[in-house]
């Protein structure tokens, strides 16, 4: 039997102060969230002038990150790449930059997405707040 690593509170809290100062720092109004391994929203934070749809689309990237275990920008390549059947794959609604697993000894522990500004800024806020707990 393996043992798992699972996010604990105060991971959850680091990785969203450490996102929230990487969008602030950027003037970024974005909507930050994070999921646990099985795509349950442990935490959603709308900071001041994000729009109400980056609410919905923050979790949708980290539910599609964690639940393929790799980054929402996958499938959006594939998808612009011509696949557009992939359109129809079920539970994976987020399928935009800016969704980004957290990966821990080979092991999908979460993941955080981010919505509100260009996916490349999105993806480098959610970068930033996995970075702050050593990932």
């Amino acid at each position: 039997m393996k043992t798992k690593s699972v996010l604990e509170q105060s991971d959850i809290k680091t990785i969203a102060a450490a996102a929230e100062a990487e969008a602030l720092k950027n003037n970024w109004a974005v909507t930050i969230a994070i999921v646990d391994d099985g795509g349950h929203l442990l935490h959603l934070q709308r900071l001041d002038g994000a729009a109400p749809l980056s609410a919905h689309i923050a979790p949708a990237k980290a539910n599609t990150a964690v639940m393929g275990r790799r980054e929402s920008k996958v499938y959006e390549d594939v998808i612009n790449g011509g696949r557009t059947s992939f359109l129809s794959a079920p539970y994976i609604q987020g399928m935009l930059e800016g969704g980004v697993p957290i990966l821990k000894d080979g092991e999908c522990i979460g993941a955080v997405g981010v919505s509100g500004v260009k996916s490349t800024e999105d993806a480098q806020v959610a970068r930033a707040g996995i970075a702050a707990i050593g990932l």
